[in-house]
């Protein structure tokens, strides 16, 4: 959860005081990959999913303080927008039926915010983009009241030297447009799912993600419509880099290093070489003025906080040891169509990344990170259809690759972690079934869009009264 800082304005003091704290703190990072001091335990499961607060109208309503006093729930805070809330869940031991054990607890959590936004005349929709958004809507009087969001639109704007952010999206539409914010990236909504892994298998699992990530997105495509333009599949990727369009220090702040990004490589023998890239490739964004001790490393968390990769490695501490340890953020997943596709994309998500990093032979060293980079950006704007290099020589459209490989290596990626057989299957059979009549969310805006001709609140309003029958979505009608 993005935690609140103290400051929207700061010193030169401020900065350096800042780098002194993210120096001691990181050498105390590295001397605890070093002397193997973070957790062995896991995997582990957990979840963010952002979603979107709309009116009887199915327009974005920009009431989350509100909301969320009335809600009083410590797991379920405020996004960029006044639009959005993120609802985290309680992580889960992957073992078992912990699947479907994250399916009961989000949806335990979704009918209590869909009574408290019924209390406002207000409903939740869990989709990519929202079609209904308009750029109009997307203005600084509807960011969230929190520190950290003016602090962090502020340091955007400083480091871009006060030139604007364009957004410039080519797809089967093309969109253009500018905005002297970074409120562009609120709309942009995920199902981010965090992996904890044992140290020893950080590095692999990590690869492992960045290499799933072009699969991952293909199967979830759930963000066609921009402003009323059809663009990509999953236009949530273009629209985040762009939106907060920021790169390195000084001469390479708009240069090829950048802020949202898949990365730069995979990881070689230390997820440490990441969090060193951190401090040597990017400045600080919020010099925020922690307190705590230097053990809790704040200065290193909220830094790599401010580096959007689509796969990006956490440190946390675990709730009853308090050790620290690392996880996996999977960051490509679109929210919605549903819970019930969430799990199915998080189970897919797991199995296929845990049977990659099981692998004997790494498939990092036959697949170039520049062939994954290239295969996750295909993905994101023509999903099923994308064609894709893939390990053994294979080369061709992702759905067959899922339909003859990666599904059934994903089910052996759960077996491995003692996955419940039937957790297993259903969840499975979600995604075997979306993609075999190619109805992902993506596709069901198009679909609905060319057979009733409607508007963009039309079409969202189609998509809520669908999502609130809980069907997965390839089962949905037009």
């Amino acid at each position: 959860m993005g935690e609140e800082i103290d400051a929207v304005h700061f010193s030169a003091d401020d900065f350096a005081n800042y780098q002194q704290h993210l120096q001691q703190e990181n050498q105390l990072l590295a001397d605890w990959f070093a002397n193997g001091q973070l957790s062995s335990y896991g995997p582990r499961a957990g979840f963010e999913l952002e979603v979107w607060l709309v009116d009887k109208s199915a327009n974005p309503t920009p009431l989350n303080d509100s909301f969320l006093k009335r809600l009083d729930n410590h797991l379920i805070s405020p996004e960029l927008s006044r639009f959005n809330i993120e609802l985290n869940g309680e992580p889960e031991d992957l073992k078992g039926h912990a699947l479907s054990r994250l399916q009961v607890s989000l949806e335990k959590s979704w009918q209590h915010c869909t009574d408290v936004a019924a209390s406002f005349n207000a409903s939740l929709i869990m989709i990519g983009i929202l079609p209904s958004v308009t750029d109009e809507q997307l203005v600084l009087k509807n960011m969230s009241n929190m520190k950290r969001y003016y602090a962090l639109n502020k340091q955007v704007l400083a480091q871009r030297k006060g030139k604007p952010l364009k957004l410039d999206i080519v797809g089967r539409d093309h969109l253009t447009t500018q905005h002297y914010d970074v409120m562009l990236e609120s709309a942009t909504t995920s199902f981010q799912l965090h992996w904890q892994i044992p140290i020893k298998q950080s590095v692999r699992a990590y690869n492992a993600s960045i290499l799933a990530s072009a699969a991952t997105v293909a199967v979830s495509a759930n963000s066609p419509f921009l402003f009323g333009k059809d663009l990509w599949d999953e236009t949530r990727i273009p629209l985040f880099e762009q939106a907060v369009e920021v790169g390195g220090f000084n001469d390479a702040a708009f240069g090829p290093t950048k802020r949202v990004s898949f990365g730069s490589d995979y990881a070689k023998q230390s997820l440490m070489l990441v969090y060193q890239e951190n401090i040597e490739h990017y400045p600080v964004l919020l010099p925020a003025n922690y307190q705590d001790e230097a053990s809790q490393l704040k200065h290193v968390r909220l830094h790599n906080g401010t580096i959007w990769r689509w796969n990006r490695p956490l440190i946390g501490f675990d709730e009853k040891t308090n050790q620290p340890h690392v996880r996996i953020e999977h960051r490509v997943i679109p929210a919605g169509p549903t819970i019930v596709d969430g799990i199915a994309n998080a189970a897919f998500y797991y199995g296929l990344a845990n049977y990659l990093a099981q692998l004997a032979s790494p498939p990092e060293h036959e697949i170039p990170f520049s062939t994954a980079k290239d295969n996750f950006y295909t993905a994101a704007k023509s999903s099923l259809q994308a064609n894709i290099k893939w390990l053994d020589g294979y080369t061709g459209k992702m759905k067959k690759l899922l339909q003859t490989q990666l599904l059934s290596n994903a089910e052996k990626g759960l077996q491995q972690m003692d996955i419940a057989a039937n957790d297993i299957d259903y969840y499975l059979n979600i995604i075997r079934q979306r993609v075999d009549n190619e109805q992902h969310g993506a596709n069901w805006q198009r679909n609905y869009l060319k057979k009733h001709a409607c508007s963009m609140q039309q079409l969202t309003a189609a998509y809520a009264e669908q999502q609130n029958t809980a069907e997965p979505v390839h089962a949905w009608s037009l």
